[in-house]
């Protein structure tokens, strides 16, 4: 009972955005009372209630882990967001920042000055400032180069070489390295010298006198095996190796399908570069996720959820366009065939049903399509085959739900040849709705853009006219 008891609190516990929003309310409150206050030579009681009101928010932000504050500032209008942001300590500055998301990090740059940004670069490793650099200004990255010993600045240029979707850009330079020709006993005597280890450190990478890696010790038979052993003895010679050319979403799939927790970056060599870890794909892993979900629907990534209406109309506005454009193109397909309409009421009443159905039942094709790209699932031998596949399924659901719809059809209108129709428009537009399911993202790969950009949006539009002009030419063949 009392473990329910807990189990409750802990669900029923406010959450750090909710906390946030509180503290700054009240912050708020107390301000524009202040801000009342038509004498400014006496001392105000609500002056020192604000202060401490403050001292409580900035209190309440310096125990949260950088994620979370990222998270509130995403969730906050841009006055209220600056607010919290000041009182965030510079030294998570440039924690914070990488956990933001890219319109969110521009607003937080935007109210920095130079010397701020560089201040903020210091507490963070060159894999990182990498990851910040291309929302930084020249000037500012000019003073962060200089002020890198050599060794990190040349890993900072060999970092931001690499493309974005590539593992180079994911990988991490923190690593122990050891020879194999040592004891057990000496390595643990130099990891206990250590101030700290590298998170996510599950293997120490051999490697020789010229760093060409040999094999990896995995931090679990170090601790097992007699101290007195050779590092050669028990090291591993089967691992993952990545190359810095690699595709970022090969790290991911090799990720998650060996349960990895690190793993060794090389060039064509196999001198050691680095290694990529499994924050770094999950986070990867999930600003894909959430750029194809925008994609699907033609938005972009760089939208803030509080940002300017004039900026939210600019990264809107083509899909918008396009869609008025085929909404344009449906209304000329429907006013193709308004004789038919104008003698049978009926047809304006069901083209909804055709039009709704195969634009959710491409949806559904291309939803599978993209994820199938993203795994890298499909190959030029399995696309036919893939697409015969999904002809299979929308046929046999354009027969089942096309045989309802028509029967639904014929005992309200009584009309057993318009229910007919019905069922074969059905069936025709989820096949349309199919194959076009499978060769939008198929073509968009093909022509190297996203396989998400705009799919959904542009499946909607072609299965909303083509159900149309199915469905009344249909109509106009049988009925009239």
């Amino acid at each position: 009972m009392i473990e329910d008891n807990n189990n409750n609190d802990a669900e029923n516990a406010p959450t750090p955005l909710e906390q946030a929003t509180y503290l700054l309310r009240k912050f708020k409150l107390v301000e524009g009372l202040v801000n009342l206050q038509e004498t400014s030579d006496q001392p105000l009681t609500e002056s020192s209630v604000q202060a401490r009101n403050l001292s409580e928010l900035q209190y309440f932000l310096e125990q949260l882990h950088p994620a979370d504050i990222a998270h509130i500032l995403e969730a906050l209008p841009l006055d209220d967001r600056l607010l919290i942001w000041s009182l965030v300590k510079a030294e998570h500055d440039g924690e914070v920042l990488l956990e933001t998301s890219d319109a969110v990090r521009a607003s937080l740059i935007t109210d920095m000055g130079s010397q701020e940004l560089v201040a903020a670069t210091e507490f963070l490793d060159t894999d990182e400032i990498a990851d910040l650099a291309p929302d930084l200004p020249q000037d500012v990255m000019d003073d962060v180069f200089r002020s890198l010993p050599i060794t990190e600045r040349e890993q900072l240029r060999a970092a931001m070489s690499y493309p974005e979707d590539s593992v180079g850009a994911l990988m991490d330079f923190d690593v122990i390295t050891i020879r194999e020709d040592v004891r057990l006993e000496v390595v643990l005597r130099y990891l206990r010298r250590l101030e700290e280890m590298p998170d996510h450190t599950d293997q120490l990478f051999v490697v020789d006198r010229t760093e060409h890696l040999k094999g990896v010790l995995l931090i679990s038979r170090l601790l097992i095996s007699d101290p007195d052993t050779l590092v050669a003895n028990v090291m591993t010679k089967e691992m993952i190796k990545l190359h810095p050319d690699d595709v970022a979403q090969q790290a991911a799939n090799a990720f998650e399908r060996y349960d990895l927790v690190s793993a060794s970056v090389v060039d064509e060599n196999d001198t050691l570069l680095g290694r990529v870890t499994v924050d770094t794909v999950i986070d990867f892993i999930r600003a894909k996720a959430e750029n194809e979900a925008l994609n699907l629907a033609g938005l972009s990534e760089e939208e803030d959820l509080f940002a300017p209406v004039l900026k939210s109309v600019q990264n809107r506005w083509m899909w918008l366009a396009i869609n008025l454009v085929t909404a344009f193109i449906a209304s000329r397909v429907i006013g193709f065939f308004e004789d038919s309409i104008e003698r049978l009421v009926a047809l304006a009443a069901l083209m909804p049903i055709i039009a709704g159905i195969g634009g959710n039942s491409g949806n559904q094709t291309i939803t599978m399509i993209v994820r199938a790209l993203a795994l890298d699932q499909i190959n030029t031998s399995s696309a036919w085959k893939l697409i015969a596949k999904e002809v299979g399924v929308s046929i046999v659901n354009g027969i089942l739900w096309g045989t309802i719809v028509g029967l639904f059809t014929f005992a309200i209108y009584q009309n057993a040849e318009l229910g007919l129709v019905m069922t074969l428009a059905m069936i025709l537009n989820l096949l349309l709705a199919a194959l076009l399911g499978v060769l939008i993202p198929l073509t968009l790969r093909k022509l190297d853009r996203d396989p998400a950009l705009g799919s959904s949006v542009m499946i909607t539009a072609v299965t909303d006219s083509g159900g149309f002009f199915i469905f009344l030419g249909l109509a106009t063949l049988f009925l009239l």
